[in-house]
């Protein structure tokens, strides 16, 4: 008999989706997962989750119905860690990881956007794109020169939700990246590049089609 897995709809490179699939694996659940290009977004996906945007976790019922769906990546990790938080991540001061995580969110990416993609931006350049997101990571710099971590000496919820937009402004242009006078983010980043569930993370998946046999996430 076929266990009833809830459904994760992601899109690899996708830094929210990213942060997704980092909470279900700390959290040591299994998902049936669906990776989609969002060139082609697949009807299935559309039809629980109008606005197309990934990752979308559709929570099954043990006899296969739909039990809820949740649409926020924040969300799906807060709700993996509620489930089972075997390292801790949510042992730490939650109002201040959350507070992180909505600046990463409401005003870092702003600026990550218009960095990546600066010719659809003319109103600036590119350098001011990057001096505006530096604003966030010399916040994130002065934190680490006091901890391992951004809210102490273990992995928290903030790190997961905040690190994969980091590597994705560093990953803009790497060499200015590392560059930067920022020693204690570039050093977090680099361990977090390195550590063996991210890389579990980023494995990379045929992209679903309705008929194929379910991949389960992680293997």
């Amino acid at each position: 008999m076929t266990v009833s897995l809830h459904r994760l709809y992601s899109f690899r490179r996708c830094p929210y989706a990213m942060r997704a699939r980092l909470g279900i694996l700390f959290a040591e659940q299994k998902v049936e997962l669906r990776e989609v290009v969002l060139k082609n977004k697949p009807v299935q996906l559309l039809t629980i989750s109008p606005k197309g945007t990934v990752p979308v976790l559709e929570l099954i019922n043990p006899d296969g119905s739909q039990q809820h769906v949740i649409e926020e990546s924040r969300e799906i990790l807060e709700w993996a860690l509620e489930q089972h938080d075997p390292q801790g991540l949510l042992n730490t001061d939650l109002t201040s990881a959350k507070a992180l995580i909505d600046q990463n969110d409401n005003q870092f990416k702003h600026w990550l956007d218009r960095y990546k993609y600066a010719d659809r931006y003319p109103e600036l350049t590119q350098q001011d794109y990057r001096q505006k997101g530096e604003v966030f990571l010399q916040s994130l710099e002065t934190l680490l020169t006091k901890n391992k971590y951004l809210l102490g000496d273990n992995i928290s919820l903030a790190d997961i939700g905040i690190m994969p937009f980091v590597r994705q402004f560093a990953h803009v242009d790497r060499d200015a990246f590392y560059s930067l006078p920022y020693p204690y983010l570039q050093a977090w980043l680099k361990d977090w590049l390195d550590h063996p569930k991210f890389q579990q993370v980023m494995v990379k998946f045929q992209l679903w089609q309705a008929g194929d046999e379910r991949v389960i996430f992680p293997k």
